[in-house]
């Protein structure tokens, strides 16, 4: 569904990224797994048309996204960051449905659809007319999930949206947003740093380091066959419970 075709990012003289190819194809959710600084939430922004590239192309559905309606492609395109990214002076339901409202959705129509997304994502329905300062950290999670949602985009993109949270709370979310994954069947791109995390979610891992690929697959095959020291590393910095069985043996 979305596609980095030889794409490079250079900030202040540095490549962020260099000649990147990457594939996410529709319906599996892919997981950028790697430490911070490596490329990761740049392959997301530019994704969403939020960067460009400075080499290569970026590709929406087969076609450049240079050459299509940015802001119609991220309508498409739902966007969660760590945090949530919540406006502080709207309502979870304010925040929830700006962009219907924005887009002259009728009331019934954007009451209808936010009714799905409050049990879709276990929110409580109560929460609706609270300030994201009166939320829990777990609650503005799902605020940003349910936003990010309310078009019924075809494609989900999640900035280490569970970065900030204690343990417990984590865990419940990271259930959560596995069913919600598969129930939905939306193409979803999901950054994060915590090898056990992306195990969890992924259909496919991709390692990235200093810019570049440094290897894909699962993390059993990334666990038995590193491509580099930096692989190696990296997994076995992480090892322990977390480490699927079949990848230990």
């Amino acid at each position: 569904m979305m596609q980095l075709l030889g794409v490079s990012k250079i900030y202040g003289g540095r490549h962020v990224l260099e000649g990147v190819d990457l594939d996410f194809p529709a319906g599996r959710t892919t997981v950028l797994l790697g430490p911070s600084g490596c490329g990761k939430s740049t392959v997301l922004r530019l994704l969403l048309g939020l960067l460009s590239p400075d080499e290569g192309s970026v590709l929406f559905e087969g076609r450049d996204l240079a050459a299509l309606d940015v802001l119609a492609v991220r309508r498409r395109v739902g966007y969660v960051i760590q945090d949530g990214g919540l406006f502080p002076h709207l309502t979870a339901h304010g925040n929830v449905t700006l962009m219907a409202r924005y887009l002259g959705w009728d009331r019934d129509r954007i009451e209808q659809r936010l009714a799905s997304l409050v049990e879709l994502t276990r929110f409580p329905a109560d929460g609706l007319g609270r300030y994201p300062a009166q939320l829990s950290g777990g609650q503005r999670q799902r605020v940003a999930l349910m936003r990010a949602l309310m078009l019924d985009p075809a494609a989900l993109l999640l900035d280490e949206p569970l970065g900030a949270l204690d343990p417990v709370i984590r865990a419940d979310l990271q259930d959560d947003l596995r069913r919600i994954f598969r129930s939905l069947g939306k193409t979803v791109v999901l950054v994060t740093h915590d090898l056990g995390e992306a195990d969890f979610f992924a259909d496919h891992i991709v390692m990235m380091d200093a810019g570049h690929v440094a290897q894909q697959g699962t993390l059993a095959e990334l666990w038995r066959a590193p491509a580099s020291d930096f692989v190696r590393r990296f997994i076995q910095a992480q090892r322990g419970p977390t480490l699927p069985q079949e990848a230990a043996t």
